[in-house]
Formats: structure tokens, sequence, C-alpha cells
């Protein structure tokens, strides 16, 4: 199949593209069932796989590089990654007639389509691809840089790390659900105007602000990479019995791994989704089961090697984010989790009377309190394990 878009395709050949599609059922369609959504991932990768390349206005062909499925009960979501911006009506054309032409999926509709300009660090990204006079590229289009991109350069700190810092600080205003106080600056307004005497005592601003936009920054590869993790996990039993390696999955509690299914994952999925989208509206409030408490932990970790991969985590920045998990984090017993000694502590019926330790992987996906509700599809279904 040759799809041919009408635009201006100039300069658009070095770069990266990840175009986010949303694809539904129809409305008094019944929910998928695991298998259904099996099925609808089929189709979906079968018919991606056919398209050769998306054809610009001047003849100039845009290859479709790679591609990400997840499907859900209410529909599918995907990830196109092209290699030039700019496209998404395009991509949302390509994924309209897949659906036409598929029997099964011909009354689903693309609800959504939006496109992010992949950033690489390592050269082949916006940035890189400037003049050295020329402009920054635009904060809001940069991404971290994640598979899509090529690994085998290393970035020039000197050169791109204050571009780089820049362009992260730039987003803070997305993460609206947590303050720079979180990330321990702190203000005579914060303190019932009082005023800091010991600047020790806080956390610099510009560092604040370099994590808090490092966070949001690597919000899109967490949630990425969880879609590659459902995508690798295909139809294993369980991580334990997956060959292939592990992105954000492979960071979980090992101990636990016979017990990450794909019905696991997907449900660490849509809590990650419902999280980092509570992180960026006014009324994030508190975590609200141990799933999302160790999610934070992956994303903390994400925005860790992010910032050290560009040359940016300095000791101010190491100690924003220690202010934000002692900030955010209302203990610590989730950390017990990735304690190589508490080993086949799931096993252990006394130590899970005491109920400090959430051993259950039901348990993860329990509300702390009844104000704190999770998604349906997320929430415990023990009886679906």
């Amino acid at each position: 199949m040759v799809i041919t878009f009408y635009g201006d395709m100039e300069l658009l050949r070095h770069f990266h593209y990840a175009v986010t599609v949303v694809a539904r059922r129809p409305e008094d369609a019944p929910e998928l069932d695991p298998l259904q959504r099996a099925g609808v991932v089929h189709l979906l990768r079968e018919g991606l796989d056919t398209i050769e390349f998306i054809e610009g206005e001047d003849g100039e062909a845009v290859e479709i590089t790679d591609h990400v499925i997840g499907a859900h009960p209410a529909g599918a979501l995907l990830k196109v990654v092209i290699d030039a911006p700019a496209l998404e009506v395009a991509v949302e054309a390509v994924i309209a007639e897949i659906l036409e032409h598929n029997d099964p999926l011909a009354e689903w509709t693309v609800d959504a389509c939006e496109g992010q300009l992949r950033f690489d660090v390592g050269g082949e990204g916006p940035v890189a691809a400037q003049e050295p006079e020329g402009p920054a590229a635009d904060p809001a289009t940069l991404d971290t840089a994640h598979r899509y991109s090529k690994p085998n350069r290393a970035p020039t700190v000197e050169t791109k790390g204050e571009k780089t810092g820049a362009s992260m600080r730039a987003l803070v205003p997305q993460l609206a659900g947590v303050s720079l106080a979180t990330f321990g600056h702190l203000t005579a307004q914060d303190l019932d105007g009082q005023e800091v005497l010991d600047e020790s005592f806080s956390v610099a601003r510009k560092d604040a602000e370099l994590a808090a936009g490092a966070m949001v920054y690597s919000i899109d590869l967490l949630i990425d990479e969880l879609f590659e993790d459902i995508d690798t996990l295909g139809y294993s039993p369980s991580v334990a019995e997956c060959q292939d390696g592990l992105l954000q999955l492979g960071g979980s509690p090992p101990q636990f791994a016979h017990r990450y299914t794909p019905l696991f994952a997907r449900r660490l999925l849509v809590v990650a989704v419902m999280l980092t989208e509570r992180l960026c509206r006014p009324d994030f409030g508190q975590l609200r089961c141990v799933a999302e408490e160790l999610l934070l932990r992956l994303l903390l970790e994400t925005t860790e090697a992010t910032l050290d991969r560009c040359g940016l985590l300095g000791h101010g920045v190491r100690a924003a984010l220690d202010a934000f998990r002692e900030n955010v984090f209302e203990d610590l017993d989730h950390e017990l989790l990735h304690n190589p000694a508490m080993d086949g502590i799931d096993q252990d019926p006394a130590v899970a009377d005491l109920g400090i330790v959430p051993t259950g992987i039901e348990d993860w996906f329990t509300s702390f309190s009844p104000g704190r509700p999770l998604h349906p599809y997320a929430a415990n279904r023990a009886d679906d394990e």
C-alpha cells in the first residue's frame, strides 16, 4: 500500500516522529475480551506491515520505521514512528484505511491522533539538526531519546547540555500537580512569609526546575516503554518465561516476575497513564496504591537516567529529586519489595499478616482508601489473574 500526503516535506527527512493514534470500537459494541484484543493487535500490525511508505506531495517517500500496538477493552492505542514530522493527518488516514479494510474493525473510529518529535541526545534529533547559530528547537516538541534513536553516538555535553537543560525547564508548567516546593525549592510564601535563612536548606530554583522538567520529559518514555514491554511480552505466560529483554517491567521487583502476566502489564500501563495524567493536573492529591508507588519509582529512575545521559545530573538536581521522593511518598514500604533479602516473602503468611509489606500482586492494585479510587480496569481483580 502507498499513501500519498500533500504537504511540505522539506527538511524533514532527518527526524524521527512518533504519532499516537487512538482507535475505538463502536459505543454499542461489547468490551473486548483478551482473545479479541490479541486479534485486534494482530490485524492492526498486519495492516501496518503492508504499508511501504507515505509519499509526500513532492514525491519524497517517508518510511514508517517502527510501530507499537496495545489493545484494551474499549479499543487500541498505536505508536507509529515515521522519518518526518507534521504528518499526523497522513498517519490518521493510514489507520482509518486499515480499519476500513478489515471487516472485524470496519465500524471502528479514530478518536485522536497526535504526534511528537523524537528528541535524540545522540545527535540525530532536532537540536543536532540546527545550525550552531540557529535558534533552539521548540521545547514543547522535544522528547526524550529511546530505542528509535541511534544509541551509538555519545552526546556532546559541552555544546548541547545547556540547550537541553533549557528545553527541559521550559516543560515545568506542564507538571501542574506538584510545585517547585515539592522539589525542595522553598520561598517565603512556602514558609508563611518567613525568609529562608540558610540557602543550603532550599534547593536552587534552577535545579528544581530542571528536575521537574526532566520528569515531564521522561513521562512519554515511561509510557512508550511499557507499551513496548507489553508487545515484547506477547503471549508469554509471565515475564519469567519471556526470552526477550524488557524495559520498565525489568525494573519491577524481580521476585514477583512469575506473576507479571500480560494482564498485569496492561493493568500497570493503565495505572501509569492515570498517575502521569494526574501529575499534570492541579488536583494531583496523593498516591493511590502500591502500583502507583512502584511506577513513580520507575519514573524517577527514568528521569535520573535521562538527566545523566545529558550530563545534567548534578548535586543540586539530585537533591531536588530526593526532596520529591520525601514529599510525595507517604512511606517507603514499597522499597522493601526491591530488597533481595525479601525474595519469597509473598510465600510467608506470617509476614503477610503483619500488613507492613504488600506481598501479593493483588494488593498492589488495591486503593489505599475509598477516597482514592483506581481506574476500573486496573482495580483489584484477583479472579482474572
